[in-house]
């Protein structure tokens, strides 16, 4: 086995309360419950002899593995193929779409010979809280039950299992048509036990499961030229939001390196304003709207809660339950993905001032009228107070949208999108007859694009810039002025940035956020081409009727996903995905560049 295997190596899977990573060589090595921000079970990704990890997998070494998902779904397959014979091991967690966050969560493994005789071994080595707490095993008739403080696991499995110390391992023969199988189990300390486990119940789950993703996926309106990409990214975000509160991660895992070996390791298991509220209209593209008025309203029940409180309405960030995040901290024990420390829990970017937050914030909740409409007076009224903040305050230096630590600067793309929550709330206050202070707002709006194109443009670089002063520095997050209406997407000074972001960002069609050694973010290393930003060149290619370099670049940049579809953070310089895995700002942004390029390019034909 691997001991850090490529983050590309993996699928993933969940029960829309927390989710897991299997390698494909059939490890689960990341599982945290009962949420996606809790401390996790298995995280031998981050650590391979203290993380833990649950392996289910021929013990031949020469197998090849292969692993798909069952079409339309979140089951994953994965295949072992070896001179005896062909194996599968599925793994899945029953979706759960309830409204109240439970404390118990199941992973399913289904394990069976399709060719020949296969030998599966198991192994089961939990580790709770990150590593850090012990645990004791209490072994049973068909697996066994681990104690931590608080959290108790149930193993069950058809295998015949033995102790081994404080875990559990076994092996089993099947030939073909044979059939077996593995249940782990998550509860409160004092949760009940799981109901017996049977080869027949798992495959009634199997099958149940199956059909709760088909049905949801094909509720989907995209009719375009890559459904396979964009029903995979669909579910990929389904699967990375939190049902009780609507409110997406922006990633499955934590400290999963942006450059292997460095210290751009951060916590993505939260909730980003950002993030959340550009989905919106990628889910609206796609037409789920329950999901995106979800959001909405946990956006909305942001607002209210920060009604009357000193300081800034918004905060970038949130866990998944809408509590505020405060903290971060060092897992020193851990050694990181191929040796890449510090392991960060938390994240003490939640402190940061990022304006750009709102315009995005009112970007969602302006998009569609079965969203508007739904806030109502009252909701109304926190909105347009959150505006009336905003005409005080979008005028300051920030962190801006990369989350820099490296101080505040006037970034034009906050001011960009300060002006985007300005129009918003102007149009919203027009079409649905809202009372608001149009005059101020109004002002407001002007003066910051005034702002923009005084300071934001840079004459020598025949471009619009990252920040105010200072070296023509290009930033990639202003692929998004022609999406939010800020400027026209050919307007020539447009087209002069986006040529000049071509030599500077773009490197064999991939795209860089920016360039760290000419805009120091506070931070050692390098890191690599930004995948959301990929898919947003693309979106301002179609837009500009450059339509065969766009449609060139998205094919170009599907070459990267991994073998069943998923991106991580980034492309290294060979390839390779880097950073937390996968990604929903990605997945989301190759939905809303699909349907983008789709809608351009059969404009071209009519």
């Amino acid at each position: 086995m691997d001991r850090y295997p490529p983050i590309a190596e993996h699928g993933l899977i969940g029960d829309l309360q927390t989710a897991a990573l299997v390698s494909s060589q059939g490890v689960v090595d990341w599982f945290a419950a009962p949420r996606f921000d809790s401390p996790s079970i298995f995280a031998a990704l981050l650590d391979h002899d203290r993380g833990g990890f649950f392996r289910v997998a021929p013990d031949v070494t020469e197998a090849t593995c292969k692993q798909l998902y069952y079409p339309d779904t979140a089951l994953l397959v994965t295949r072992f193929m070896s001179p005896d014979g062909v194996g599968e091991v599925i793994d899945w967690m029953p979706p759960n779409t309830s409204r109240i966050p439970s404390d118990r969560h199941t992973l399913l493994r289904a394990v069976r010979t399709v060719r020949g005789t296969v030998r599966f071994d198991l192994e089961c080595r939990p580790r709770f809280d990150y590593g850090r707490a012990a645990h004791r095993l209490d072994p049973g008739a068909d697996g066994g039950v681990f104690r931590a403080p608080g959290v108790t696991a149930y193993l069950q499995s058809s295998f015949p299992l033995e102790r081994d110390g404080d875990d559990m391992r076994g092996s089993v023969t099947l030939s073909v048509g044979q059939e077996a199988g593995a249940v782990f189990t998550v509860c409160t300390g004092d949760g009940e036990a799981p109901p017996p486990f049977t080869v027949a119940t798992g495959t009634d789950q199997l099958w149940h499961a199956a059909d709760f993703w088909q049905q949801w996926v094909h509720g989907s309106n995209y009719r375009g030229r890559w459904p396979d990409m964009v029903n995979r990214s669909a579910i990929t975000l389904k699967l990375l939001t939190y049902a009780p509160t609507g409110a997406p991660v922006a990633a499955a895992t934590m400290g999963l390196p942006e450059q292997v070996g460095g210290e751009r390791n951060w916590d993505y298991r939260y909730t980003w304003v950002r993030d959340g509220s550009l989905s919106v209209r990628a889910l609206l593209d796609l037409g789920f709207v329950e999901e995106a008025t979800d959001f909405t309203h946990w956006l909305g029940d942001r607002l209210r809660a920060s009604a009357g409180q000193e300081g800034e309405p918004l905060h970038i960030m949130y866990r998944v339950d809408g509590e505020p995040l405060t903290t971060e901290e060092n897992l020193d024990h851990f050694e990181g993905y191929r040796g890449s420390a510090p392991v960060r829990l938390g994240n003490a970017a939640a402190d940061q001032l990022q304006l750009d937050i709102y315009g995005e914030a009112l970007y969602a909740l302006s998009e569609g009228r079965e969203i508007a409409t739904q806030a109502g007076y009252r909701g109304w009224k926190i909105m347009a107070r959150t505006l009336d903040w905003l005409a005080d305050s979008w005028d300051r230096p920030d962190e801006g949208i990369w989350e820099t630590r490296g101080g505040r600067k006037d970034f034009t793309y906050s001011r960009v999108m300060c002006w985007a929550a300005f129009d918003r709330g102007l149009r919203m206050a027009r079409d649905f007859g809202r009372p608001a202070d149009t005059v101020r707002w109004t002002e407001a709006r002007d003066t910051v694009m005034e702002q923009i194109m005084e300071h934001g443009w840079d004459e020598s670089a025949q471009a619009y810039v990252q920040h105010y002063g200072g070296d023509a520095v290009l930033d990639a997050s202003l692929l998004l002025m022609p999406r939010v209406g800020f400027i026209a997407p050919r307007d020539p000074s447009w087209l002069s940035t986006l040529d000049a972001m071509d030599r500077t960002l773009v490197s064999d069609s991939l795209v860089y956020r920016y360039d760290p050694a000419a805009s120091p973010d506070g931070l050692r290393g390098s890191e690599g081409t930004f995948s959301l930003c990929t898919f947003l060149y693309v979106d301002a290619l179609a837009r500009a009727e450059r339509l065969r370099p766009a449609r060139y670049t998205f094919q170009k940049m599907l070459t990267y996903a991994n073998h069943v579809g998923l991106f991580a953070e980034e492309v290294g310089p060979t390839g390779e995905q880097l950073g937390n895995f996968p990604q929903a700002f990605t997945h989301l942004s190759l939905i809303t560049a699909a349907c983008t390029l789709d809608q351009a390019l059969d404009q071209r034909r009519a």
